[in-house]
C-alpha cells in the first residue's frame, strides 16, 4: 500500500528541487536584510547594504556611526543566529517526522527540548553556588554546555528506554519521550518555585525564547554546536526516503535501520539543544515549516530537507523581526510569536488528519 502511494506521488507534477532552493534562499536573504534594516531605529535597507560593504571594503564613503553600531553589535549576530536556529529547528522536524513517519512528531517530541531546557534553568537558579568557583572567561560557556549536555541526556534516555532486543522501537521511543517531557516539566516547575525574583525574571524571558540577547561572543560558540549538526541531517536525505516505506523494506534497500536512528537522534539533539541553549524555548518552528514544503513541493526529503532549513532559516528570522517591531520599542518573546501561527496551523493539520481518516 505505501509503495503504491509513494508511485502514485511520484507522478504528480511538483516544482523543481533546484527553483525551489533557490527561491528559498533568496526570500530567507531577503528577509535577512528586511531584520538588519527594521527595528526601533530604521536604517533602510540600501543603507545597510552600504553599511556592509563599507565594512568588507568593498566600497568607500561615508556611513553613520550610529547606523554602524546598530547593524553590527547589535542586529547582524541576531541575524545570523535566527537563520542558524530556524536552518536547524526545521531540518530536524523534518528529520523526526521522516524517521517516525509521523507528521506531528518534532525536535521536542523526544524530550530533547525539554532536557535542554532543564539543565538550563537549573544552571540559572542553581548556578551561583558552583559558578564563583570557575575562571571569569569560562562563565558565559556554562549555560551554553548545560543545555547541550541535557539536551543530549534526554535523548540518550529516551533511546535506552526505547530498546528492545538490541533493535530501537519507534512506538516505545515516542512513549518515553512524552514521560521525560512530563518530568522535565515537573522539575522545571520545582525549579521556578525556589528561584528567587531576579531568577524568575531570567525564566519567564527564556522560557518563551528570544535572541534580544545575542552577542558576538556567544556566536563562536553556539554557530558549530548549531550549524555541523544541520548540516549533517542533509545526509540523511536519501535513506529516509527508504525509511517511509517501512523499516523492513528500508533494510532491504540497504539502509542500516538502527545506526540510522541513531545518527539522526544525536544530530536532532545536538542541533536543538544548542539552539534552546542561546535563545530559549521556541515551539512550532519543527513542525510547521516541513509541513509547508510537504504540502507545496511532495514528500521528496532531497527538497524536504534542505527546503525546510532555508525556509525554517526565513521564517525564524521574520518571527524575530514582528516580535522586534509589534511592541517596539519594547520587545515581545520569539515564542509567543511562533505559537501564535504554529498553533492554529497545529489545529487545522490535527482536523485534516481526523477528516481524512473519517473519509
Amino acid at each position: 500500500m505505501s509503495v503504491a502511494i509513494l508511485k502514485a506521488a511520484a507522478t504528480i507534477r511538483r516544482p523543481g528541487r533546484m527553483p525551489v532552493l533557490v527561491g528559498l534562499g533568496l526570500l530567507a536573504l531577503a528577509i535577512a536584510l528586511a531584520g538588519l534594516a527594521l527595528g526601533a531605529m530604521r536604517i533602510g535597507v540600501a543603507d545597510a547594504l552600504v553599511a556592509l560593504a563599507h565594512r568588507l571594503g568593498l566600497v568607500d564613503g561615508v556611513v553613520s556611526p550610529q547606523h554602524d553600531a546598530v547593524l553590527f553589535a547589535i542586529r547582524l549576530p541576531r541575524v545570523l543566529l535566527s537563520l542558524a536556529v530556524g536552518a536547524a529547528l526545521a531540518a530536524s522536524g523534518a528529520a523526526m517526522q521522516g524517521l517516525f513517519r509521523n507528521p506531528l512528531a518534532d525536535p521536542g517530541l523526544v524530550g530533547v527540548s525539554s532536557g535542554a531546557a532543564l539543565a538550563a534553568v537549573a544552571t540559572i537558579v542553581l548556578g551561583d553556588k558552583v559558578l564563583h568557583l570557575l575562571d571569569a572567561a569560562a562563565r558565559p560557556w556554562v549555560l551554553p554546555a548545560a543545555a547541550v549536555g541535557g539536551g543530549l541526556a534526554a535523548t540518550a534516555l529516551v533511546h535506552r528506554f526505547g530498546l528492545r532486543h538490541g533493535q530501537a522501537s519507534i512506538a516505545t521511543i515516542l512513549l518515553a519521550g512524552i514521560a521525560i517531557n512530563a518530568l522535565c516539566g515537573a522539575g522545571i516547575g520545582l525549579l521556578t518555585f525556589l528561584a528567587d525574583e531576579q531568577q524568575l525574571r531570567s525564566l519567564v524571558f527564556w522560557t518563551m525564547g528570544s535572541l534580544g540577547a545575542t552577542t558576538w561572543t556567544a556566536l563562536p560558540l553556539a554557530l558549530p554546536l548549531i550549524v555541523l549538526p544541520t548540516v549533517g541531517l542533509m545526509t540523511a536525505t536519501r535513506a529516509l526516503d527508504a525509511f517511509a516505506l517501512g523499516e523492513r523494506e528500508a533494510g532491504h534497500l540497504g539502509v542500516d535501520v538502527e545506526r540510522l536512528k541513531r545518527r539522526l537522534l544525536v544530530l536532532v539533539a545536538l542541533a536543538t539543544g544548542a539552539s534552546v541553549s542561546v535563545c530559549g524555548i521556541i515551539g512550532f518552528v519543527g513542525l510547521v515549516v516541513p509541513h509547508l514544503l510537504r504540502l507545496s513541493c511532495g514528500p521528496r526529503h532531497r527538497l524536504v530537507l534542505p527546503g525546510a532549513a532555508l525556509l525554517g532559516a526565513g521564517l525564524l528570522t521574520a518571527a524575530d523581526l514582528a516580535a522586534r517591531l509589534m511592541v517596539a520599542p519594547a520587545e515581545m518573546p520569539i515564542g509567543v510569536v511562533t505559537a501564535l501561527v504554529g498553533g492554529p496551523f497545529f489545529l487545522w493539520l490535527l482536523l485534516r488528519r481526523l477528516s481524512a481518516s473519517a473519509a
